[in-house]
């Protein structure tokens, strides 16, 4: 990166994996959700979108009716956006996770939009695919005795709203919604997988060898599975909301400069605890 940020992700590696992805026939219902999920987070918002942006190409179809026109751009060589700016919208579905500097690629969305212009994204959070990290790592412990990097190290929700307020994004607002899979195979995970273009793209990745993926199996079978043989995989999908900053938008209010006290505007008597006591 020429910003200094440290490598996690292998770019082409990423790119060849989308370009399979979108050759594949498959039901990318996590995208679905995603995108219904951004859905609800727009339709409170009562305004209309003249230029909207779509960062990663899976906005615009689906959301076609929600601003009067749209345009794609993507994060291209070192992660800069060419997209210009003076959008009164900005959309990402389940891609985010997957940049080197993700604390620079919202402050690039900040400046794409117009002031009050609106960004709403989602992206894989903290404990997606746990299980499969967790047996992933099993396994080479115990043919190789390490671990090497496999599943993509997700962020928490509380991590990422910090960067929404980080980024310079007013009123940032950052949700999760959580999703539990059964499988009755391990491939169908992987072809899942494969189809939404996640796989491993981990700089320092190496081939996974059939005894590591056995142990490994064999670790989720014993340990994430439903009585009837079924494997879990779970997904969280963190939802990011924020405004680019303007000043008709509400501040909030200095510390002390509330004109009532909070037990006149509930309506209850104040009584005073006293003292605290200190060690004795």
């Amino acid at each position: 990166m020429t910003n200094g940020v440290p490598r996690i992700f292998d770019a082409h590696a990423q790119a060849q994996h989308r370009a399979r992805a979108a050759r594949m026939a498959a039901d990318r219902f996590l995208v679905r959700e995603a995108l219904e999920g951004i859905k609800a987070r727009l339709a409170p918002v009562k305004r209309p979108f003249a230029t909207a942006l779509s960062l990663d190409g899976d906005g615009s179809g689906a959301l076609e009716d929600i601003a009067a026109s749209w345009r794609a751009a993507s994060f291209g060589k070192d992660e800069v956006l060419d997209a210009g700016n003076g959008y009164d919208l900005a959309v990402s579905v389940l891609r985010l996770h997957g940049m080197n500097d993700l604390p620079g690629a919202l402050v690039q969305i900040r400046q794409a939009l117009k002031a009050d212009g609106l960004f709403v994204g989602a992206l894989f959070g903290g404990a997606t695919l746990f299980e499969l990290r967790d047996s992933l790592a099993a396994g080479e412990l115990a043919i190789l005795g390490g671990i090497t990097p496999r599943v993509t190290p997700f962020a928490d929700v509380r991590e990422l709203g910090g960067l929404l307020q980080r980024a310079g994004f007013a009123m940032p607002v950052a949700d999760v919604e959580r999703t539990t899979v059964h499988y009755r195979e391990f491939h169908t995970l992987a072809n899942d997988l494969r189809a939404m273009g996640e796989s491993n793209a981990l700089i320092g990745r190496r081939p996974l060898s059939r005894a590591t993926l056995a142990a490994a199996l064999a670790h989720y079978r014993v340990e994430h599975a439903e009585p009837d043989g079924r494997l879990r995989a779970s997904f969280e999908i963190v939802y990011l909301t924020g405004w680019a900053p303007d000043a008709s938008q509400p501040k909030p209010l200095r510390p002390g400069s509330a004109q009532m006290r909070l037990a006149d505007a509930l309506g209850v008597a104040e009584h005073k605890t006293g003292d605290k006591a200190g060690p004795g």
